[in-house]
C-alpha cells in the first residue's frame, strides 16, 4: 500500500496563496525547466549585487562594503554555469560603475577592482571546469573524493586467519592521495588473491588511470585463471599509447601455505626463509601488461611455513635517479633485514620510509607472512 507523502503547507493556507494575484505564475516560473536551479540562483545573486551596490552608494560603505561582492563572485564560481556567471559579472560591473559615480572613483580603490578581477578569473575557470564535468557545487570534488576512499577501501586486504599476518603501506609521490600504485586483493575460503600494480607516472598524473584500472582489475581478480592475462588483453584492447603498466599476482592457500607467482615486468617478489635467516628473490617473471596480445609469464611458486613471509613492492622503492636497479634491490635486501628485530608488522613503515628517503616517487609495498 502506497501513501502520498504530506503536503509542506497546510491545505487552506495553500488555498489563500493560490488566490494572491501573481504569485502562482512566479511560482511556476521560478520551477520551469531543467535549469531552473541555476536562474533562480542568477535571480537572487544579481539582486543581491544590485542591493549591496545601491546601500553603499546611498547608506554606507562600511556597513555595505562593496568588498562584499567578491563573496558574491565566489559564489557565482561555485554555483553558476559559465554563460550565467557572465551575466552576474556584468552586474556586478554596473554596482560597482553606480558607487563610483554616487560617491567618485576615489571610493572604488584600485586595490579593490584588482582583486574583484583576480576572484572573478578564478570563478570563470571554476564554472568551466564544473562545466566540462557536468556538476554543480562542489559535487565535482565530492566525487573525487569519494574514488579516492574506495580506492583506499579496495586497496586494504581482506581479512585472514589468525596464524596469518599482512602489512599494506602506499606512499605517494608528494604527498598527493592519488598515485599510479594500487593494490587489489580478494579471498574466498583459503583462497587469497593479491596482485600489486604500478601504472607509469607517478603521483595525480597517473592517479586517474590507476582509478580506471584498479576497478576493472578488481573485478578480474578471483573471476578469471589467468588474472595477468586477462589484465593484459583488457589493455591491449584500449587505444591510445598511456604508458606501460606493470603488475604482479600472488596466489596463497592459506590453509597449506602453498603460493604461486605470476609476474608482468614488475620487480622480483622477495621470500624471507625463517630456515636459513635470509631473503630470497623469486624467479618470476614476464612482459609488462598491454605490450603484445598474448602474454607469456614464467611463474613461480612454493611453500609459506612458520616464519616466512613474502615481500611484494614496486620500482619506486629500489629505483632512484642514477643508481643502477640492482643496486637498489641489494639495499632492499639489506635494509629487510632489519625487519627482523622489529617484526615484520612494525618494520614495514620503517622499510619503506628508508627506501623512499632522498627521492619522489610513488612507492608500495606488501607484507605477507605466517608468525
Amino acid at each position: 500500500m502506497s501513501s502520498r507523502p504530506a503536503p509542506l503547507l497546510p491545505p487552506r493556507l495553500r488555498a489563500f496563496l493560490q488566490r494572491v494575484p501573481l504569485l502562482v505564475p512566479v511560482v511556476r516560473f521560478l520551477r520551469r525547466g531543467p535549469l531552473a536551479r541555476d536562474r533562480n540562483l542568477l535571480i537572487t545573486l544579481c539582486l543581491v549585487t544590485l542591493v549591496v551596490g545601491g546601500l553603499a552608494a546611498r547608506v554606507s560603505t562600511e556597513w555595505f562594503s562593496p568588498s562584499l561582492l567578491i563573496l558574491v563572485t565566489l559564489v557565482g564560481g561555485l554555483q553558476l554555469r559559465l554563460r550565467s556567471l557572465a551575466v552576474l559579472l556584468v552586474a556586478v560591473v554596473v554596482a560597482l560603475g553606480y558607487i563610483a559615480l554616487t560617491l567618485g572613483a576615489g571610493r572604488v580603490g584600485l586595490g579593490l577592482l584588482v582583486t574583484i578581477g583576480f576572484t572573478a578569473v578564478l570563478a570563470a575557470l571554476m564554472a568551466r571546469t564544473r562545466g566540462k564535468l557536468g556538476v554543480q557545487g562542489l559535487r565535482g570534488d565530492a566525487m573525487l573524493l569519494e574514488l579516492r576512499d574506495r580506492l583506499k577501501s579496495q586497496g586494504e586486504l581482506p581479512a585472514l586467519p589468525k596464524d596469518w599476518g599482512a602489512k599494506v603501506v602506499l606512499k605517494q609521490a608528494g604527498g598527493s592521495s592519488f598515485g599510479g600504485d594500487f593494490l587489489v586483493s580478494m579471498r574466498d575460503g583459503d583462497n587469497l588473491e593479491i596482485a600489486l600494480v604500478d601504472v607509469s607516472g607517478k603521483g595525480v598524473d597517473a592517479g586517474t588511470r590507476a582509478l580506471l584500472l584498479s576497478g576493472t582489475f578488481g573485478g578480474l581478480l578471483g573471476s578469471v585463471d589467468d588474472f595477468l592475462q586477462a589484465c593484459n588483453a583488457y589493455l591491449h584492447r584500449q587505444r591510445g599509447d598511456e604508458g606501460f603498466v606493470t603488475a604482479v599476482h600472488v596466489r596463497i592457500n592459506l590453509a597449506s601455505g602453498e603460493y604461486t607467482i605470476t609476474s608482468a615486468g614488475h620487480p622480483p617478489v622477495v621470500k624471507f626463509d625463517s630456515g636459513t635467516g635470509n631473503w630470497q628473490v623469486a624467479s618470476a617473471k614476464g612482459v609488462v601488461l598491454g605490450v603484445v596480445p598474448d602474454l607469456h609469464c614464467e611463474p613461480d611458486s612454493g611453500v609459506l611455513r612458520k616464519g616466512d613471509a613474502l615481500l611484494l613492492y614496486t620500482d619506486g622503492l629500489i629505483e632512484q635517479p642514477g643508481r643502477d636497479i640492482d643496486a637498489g634491490l641489494d639495499k632492499l635486501l639489506g635494509e629487510a633485514e632489519r625487519l627482523l628485530p622489529s617484526g615484520f608488522r612494525d618494520g614495514a613503515r620503517a622499510l619503506v620510509n628508508a627506501m623512499a628517503s632522498g627521492h619522489n616517487d610513488d612507492c608500495a609495498l606488501v607484507l605477507i607472512w605466517r608468525p
